[in-house]
C-alpha cells in the first residue's frame, strides 16, 4: 500500500519513513541508527502542533540524533575535537558536499523573507547581546556584531555560500536551545514567542532535508553515533 503522503510531500516524515523502510537493509549500522533516531523524534515533533516549546526541543533532539558522533572520523580527520560550533560546521560541509541539487539551499532561499529575515532581525537569539547584559566577554559592541552577522548571511545567501548560511543560522537556534533545555525560560513565555515560532519553523523544515540526504549517501562513511544500541 502507497502511504498518502508519498505523493503529496515527499519530505513529510511518514514519507521520509517510508523511504527508510524500502531502502534501509542497504544502510550501514551508523547510519542506520542516525537515521532511525532522528525520524522518531522527527515523527513525534510532527504531532506538537500546538505547544512550540516542546516542538522545538523534539526537532533538535532529532538534529542531535542525526549529527551527533564522533565526527572526525566521519570526515576523514584525525581527532581534530573541537566545539559545538565547529562539529555544527563540519556536519554542514558534509551535507553541503553531498548536496547536489542545492536542495538545502532553496529550502533557506524560500524561507528567507519570512522566518529566516525575522530570525537575523531578533536580538534575542543572539548571543553577544546575552554576553553583554551578563557583563561577560564578548558582549562588547554587540550591535556592530549583530549587523555583520546579518549582512554575512545575506552575502552568503547570494553567493550560494549554504554552508555559512548553515553556520549562522545555527548560531542563533542554539541560542534558543540553550534558553529552553536550561530552563532560561518559562514555557508557553510571551516574551519568547517570536524566536520560538521562527527557530520551530526553520528546523522543522531544515530536519527533513537533513535526513533525506544523508539517506541518499549510505555509501559516505557515517561515524558511529553517541550511544550506540549495546547488547547485554
Amino acid at each position: 500500500m502507497v502511504s498518502p503522503y508519498a505523493s503529496e510531500d515527499p519530505l513529510h516524515p511518514e514519507s521520509l519513513k517510508e523511504k527508510q523502510r524500502g531502502i534501509r537493509d542497504s544502510f550501514p549500522l551508523p547510519l542506520t541508527l542516525r537515521v532511525h533516531r532522528a525520524l522518531s523524534w522527527l515523527r513525534r515533533a510532527e504531532d506538537e502542533e500546538d505547544d512550540l516549546d516542546v516542538r522545538f526541543i523534539l526537532l533538535w533532539i532529532g538534529f542531535n540524533a542525526a549529527y551527533a558522533g564522533d565526527l572526525d572520523r566521519a570526515l576523514g580527520g584525525e581527532g581534530r575535537g573541537g566545539n559545538e560550533r565547529e562539529r555544527f560546521d563540519q556536519f554542514f560541509a558534509a551535507l553541503v558536499e553531498m548536496d547536489e541539487d542545492h536542495r538545502i539551499y532553496d529550502v533557506i532561499w524560500e524561507r528567507f523573507s519570512q522566518e529566516i529575515r525575522l530570525l537575523m532581525d531578533n536580538k534575542y537569539v543572539f548571543a553577544p547581546f546575552w554576553r553583554h547584559h551578563a557583563g561577560e566577554f564578548g558582549g562588547a559592541g554587540w550591535e556592530v556584531t549583530f549587523d555583520s552577522a546579518k549582512h554575512a548571511a545575506n552575502r552568503a545567501l547570494a553567493e550560494k555560500n549554504t554552508a555559512v548560511v548553515l553556520s549562522i543560522l545555527f548560531d542563533r537556534l542554539y541560542v534558543l536551545r540553550n534558553q529552553l533545555i536550561h530552563g532560561g525560560a518559562t514555557w508557553n513565555s510571551g516574551a519568547n514567542r517570536n524566536q520560538v515560532r521562527d527557530c520551530t519553523s526553520l528546523l522543522g523544515c531544515l530536519l527533513p532535508v537533513f535526513i533525506d540526504l544523508m539517506m541518499d549517501n549510505p555509501d559516505r562513511e557515517w561515524a558511529m553515533p553517541n550511544y550506540p544500541v549495546v547488547d547485554g
